[in-house]
């Protein structure tokens, strides 16, 4: 919940926090070097996705529909991951460091306008589980060769890799029904 408007202004003449909760509410500032390591991490996401695009396009003419098939899925696997760094980045900030005073900016994310930590699980473990489902596809593209000398992958692997995609699937899908029952339990009237 990020609008200013729901801020309500300090009166003047305001104490402040005493020095041992002003140390406590200061220390979220301690994430700052967390986010902005994230911003080198999406930069290099960046050089290596024009790495890769111009990896397939050099090899255009040459590679056939399933070699750029495999690279255009890792081109998507990178803007995804990019995708994911930037709601951590964004959220993560916004819900647990500081305001971004976004509201008025054209651009702003619409889905900024209404982040919370509940919000942003949610959106990760989705954006986790299109990760894995890239990865997932990229090995299903090799399954005709599995059990030849040259597959780069095992039976077993590619079973562990949907093993792992089932339980990332179930968890999103526990999350998501836990934060529906505690907005359901937070929205709840009792009558007294």
């Amino acid at each position: 919940m990020s609008m200013s408007a729901d801020i309500p202004p300090v009166p003047p003449g305001y104490p402040g926090l005493r020095p041992l909760p002003q140390l406590i509410f200061g220390s979220r500032w301690l994430q700052l070097p967390l986010y902005l390591g994230l911003i080198v991490a999406q930069c290099v996401y960046v050089v290596l996705f024009l790495k890769e695009l111009w990896h397939l396009v050099l090899g255009a003419m040459k590679f056939s529909e399933q070699e750029i098939m495999l690279v255009v899925l890792g081109l998507i696997d990178v803007v995804m991951i990019s995708n994911l760094l930037i709601m951590v980045i964004v959220g993560g900030y916004e819900t647990f460091v500081s305001r971004l005073e976004l509201e008025k900016h054209p651009d702003q994310p619409e889905w900024l306008s209404h982040v919370n930590a509940s919000v942003l699980k949610i959106k990760l473990a989705m954006a986790i589980i299109g990760i894995s489902s890239i990865h997932l596809l990229r090995t299903f593209i090799y399954a005709g060769s599995l059990g030849t000398p040259t597959a780069p992958y095992t039976e077993t692997g590619v079973m562990w890799q949907a093993i792992i995609h089932g339980l990332f699937v179930v968890s999103a899908i526990g999350i998501a029904y836990v934060e529906k029952l505690s907005i359901a339990a937070y929205t709840h009237k009792t009558p007294h």
